[in-house]
């Protein structure tokens, strides 16, 4: 059995297709469980799914008491005991949940048929991460558990981190070295978001121009202080950049109230702001 990816740019997303094949493949008993219906004040929306195997679980449904019932009834099926495939669940003091919804879980065998009916899924966004240093692989290691893709690119081969924490980088974070980093810009699609935090300020420079003479970008964050930021306006208006598109550009980057310069710290201020969606 083979697994590929089918993935859209355009909504919300989970990888948890990725874990299941995983276990499928290394014939890892397990059950989905899936939301089949929400009513009223719930956790989680229909659609929401995890895995239970006897040992783990991935994704959730909604967490709390809940999630516990439901690793339980799946565990069940697993042991070979009678289960229901359908359970109604009411979010109250029964539960311990004071949510006061109704929820309904559907549980079913992983199987390769389950892999072949499994939604499409979408990504939020597609950014374009230029800079493989110690920012930049800060702010990898965020995206690698989001709902994003990423076309990680330096012209240093030797700075991409071969392993995340000990285990391959998922697909979706795709590390590209590249000799004409600014030659990358013309390819991506429209309305992508762009992170510039290279190891120099010429790279930087010539990048951000082609994201900026492209003009069709959702968002562009350049790593820098006002000064940097001053000294590119100036050079890039001497190149033509009209002003209304210098000033979307985002620099310094980082979501403000998030203070810190240490690349973690960084990391976390610019993946929030890129999940917002602007400065």
């Amino acid at each position: 059995m083979t697994c590929t990816r089918r993935l859209r740019i355009d909504g919300p997303v989970n990888f948890l297709r990725d874990t299941a094949c995983g276990w499928l493949a290394s014939g890892e008993p397990a059950v989905l469980v899936e939301v089949l219906e929400a009513s009223g004040s719930t956790p989680r929306e229909a659609g929401a799914r995890m895995l239970v195997s006897t040992s783990a679980a991935a994704g959730t449904v909604g967490g709390g008491h809940l999630e516990l019932k439901a690793m339980e009834h799946a565990r069940q099926m697993l042991h070979g005991g009678p289960a229901e495939l359908q359970v109604r669940y009411p979010l109250g003091p029964s539960l311990g949940q004071c949510c006061g919804g109704v929820v309904t879980l559907g549980f079913s065998r992983l199987s390769a048929e389950t892999l072949a009916v499994w939604p499409d899924e979408t990504a939020r966004f597609h950014l374009q991460l230029h800079g493989a240093g110690h920012v930049g692989r800060a702010v990898a290691r965020l995206l690698a558990e989001l709902p994003v893709t990423v076309d990680w690119i330096d012209e240093r081969d030797s700075e991409f981190p071969q392993t995340l924490g000990g285990a391959r980088w998922p697909a979706h974070i795709r590390r590209r070295p590249a000799d004409d980093a600014e030659g990358e810009v013309s390819l991506a699609a429209p309305g992508g978001r762009y992170l510039v935090m290279t190891h120099r300020h010429d790279l930087d420079l010539r990048i951000t121009e082609a994201i900026l003479k492209r003009g069709d970008f959702g968002f562009l964050g350049l790593i820098g202080s006002q000064t940097k930021r001053q000294r590119f306006v100036h050079h890039l208006e001497s190149r033509g950049i009209p002003a209304a598109v210098l000033a979307r550009m985002t620099c310094p980057i980082g979501l403000p109230g998030i203070t810190g310069k240490e690349p973690a710290v960084l990391a976390l201020a610019v993946v929030a702001q890129l999940m917002t969606g602007g400065p």
